[in-house]
């Protein structure tokens, strides 16, 4: 379930981006994926998870290429093998990096985002693993609540795509003109694929067929709802439209707050958690102006201040009676209601940290790669106008006869007559209407190119030409 993740990812960053780069977005998602399951094979799974590293911040290798992981009980739960652990936190975080990068949408190289995403997993989603999960760890020693990831996936995912955002630098200003969503019915398609795949990421996070797993999947479910709701319904307030961009993002933001929190709270509490979330997170989508960072997909409002939210939700609303239904977490004490004050403390110090971690380490292995001769992270600005499918994929997501992808209308060449000289100027205004307009007195108009105009009449006054259907390169002249 968590794997089919990857593909509900891929769909909803598509549906999210611009035609011409769609089919990229779904490509570095998916190679993403199998970075990851090398990495984590490789040496990930002992870095965040060794039993023997005691250093309380990364984990050491004793477990180097899955050695000496078999049937032993597994450091989530003794009730499942370590083999079968480490197979569930590998999907743990190849989600996560599926997540990361987005933050390179529509004008970053893939190929470098690879080598990104193998040196982050190791120098920053391993540590904060570490942190939380490990028994070793300096977080879980701690006392930090954290059910499924608020911190290594959330916060991870969201602050370091905002920071790989920020070192990537914005899209050109006419990149953001009148910018749509090319395929609304792809977000959509994705992000009920990615609920689904969350009732396994928070509800398998109690590790065994148990009633803490279903009270997670509920409250998951409550969650995402009551945060769709609320963003739907603000949105409403602005545009007085029913946005299902809206309803999406509002559900993803949801089930974001709901991953840390899941397993710990009472339903009542997530319906409070979702809707905070909801109202929080639309609000949130603002700071990327103040920031003056094009965090295109939202990473930041969504997962790392929606990952906070659950994670201070825990410091209040989680609770005893909640953490032991698994039968075997029976001596956790959980937030406020169990009048456990200090854990608001230790939320926020866990959060504070892993903030700051996260963003700092993110943006040097962004920028040291960029040095890297033939690394360059981000494309020329002409191929950023042509788009990534184009530049870097070779292949489309809607389509492989040659029609006319590009979203900026075609500027009109304008061909005019020797006596150009009697006529004064003319313009051309770039946008969905194309027009041509000059003031004379008469004029005929000869069409190229098969672009078909509609000529208003003639007289003491601008001629203005309605362009009905065309294609790129079409010229109109003007004959005075």
């Amino acid at each position: 379930m968590v794997f089919f993740m990857i593909p509900g990812l891929s769909f909803l960053y598509s549906g999210l981006s611009r035609r011409k780069s769609a089919l990229s977005l779904i490509w570095v998602v998916s190679a993403s994926n199998a970075v990851c399951i090398f990495q984590w094979y490789f040496w990930g799974y002992s870095l965040a998870f060794s039993p023997t590293a005691n250093n309380g911040f990364i984990g050491n290798l004793a477990n180097f290429g899955l050695i000496n992981v078999l049937n032993e009980p597994s450091p989530g739960s003794p009730l499942i093998p370590a083999l079968l652990y480490a197979l569930y936190q590998m999907e743990f975080a190849c989600v996560t990096v599926g997540i990361l990068v987005g933050g390179i949408a529509e004008r970053g190289r893939v190929l470098p985002a690879m080598v990104i995403t193998f040196f982050w997993l190791t120098l920053v989603y391993c540590p904060i693993a570490c942190w939380a999960w490990n028994i070793n760890g300096w977080g879980f020693k701690f006392g930090v609540l954290d059910f499924a990831g608020g911190g290594p996936v959330e916060i991870g995912s969201g602050v370091g795509g905002l920071a790989y955002a920020w070192v990537l630098g914005r899209r050109q200003d006419k990149e953001l003109q009148n910018f749509r969503p090319h395929n609304v019915s792809m977000v959509n398609l994705g992000t009920f694929i990615l609920w689904f795949g969350w009732l396994g990421f928070n509800g398998g996070s109690a590790f065994g067929a148990n009633l803490r797993a279903v009270m997670a999947m509920w409250n998951s479910m409550i969650a995402a709802t009551f945060g769709g709701i609320v963003w739907c319904l603000i949105d409403y307030r602005l545009e007085r439209k029913y946005s299902m961009v809206g309803f999406c993002s509002g559900t993803i933001a949801g089930l974001v707050a709901a991953t840390p929190a899941a397993g710990f709270v009472k339903p009542w509490a997530a319906v409070i958690m979702g809707i905070f979330t909801g109202a929080i997170c639309n609000y949130a989508t603002k700071l990327k102006f103040l920031l003056a960072i094009d965090d295109s997909l939202d990473l930041f409002a969504e997962h790392a201040i929606g990952g906070i939210l659950g994670l201070m939700t825990n410091a209040f609303f989680a609770t005893e009676a909640v953490i032991g239904l698994d039968g075997v977490n029976t001596n956790v004490i959980g937030g406020w209601v169990d009048h456990n004050w200090k854990q608001l403390y230790i939320q926020f110090a866990y959060i504070i940290a892993t903030c700051l971690y996260t963003f700092v380490v993110t943006a040097l292995i962004v920028h040291y790669v960029d040095t890297i001769p033939g690394l360059s992270i981000r494309v020329p600005a002409g191929s950023e106008s042509l788009g990534l499918d184009e530049v870097e994929i070779g292949e489309y997501a809607n389509d492989y006869i040659e029609v006319w992808r590009d979203v900026m209308e075609p500027t009109l060449t304008t061909t005019l007559d020797p006596r150009e000289s009697t006529l004064d100027t003319i313009t051309c205004a770039v946008g969905r209407s194309q027009a041509v307009s000059q003031e004379i007195s008469a004029c005929n108009f000869q069409v190229h190119d098969g672009l078909h105009v509609r000529e208003s009449d003639v007289g003491e006054k601008p001629v203005e030409l309605e362009v009905l259907q065309g294609r790129r390169g079409a010229r109109i002249s003007v004959i005075a």
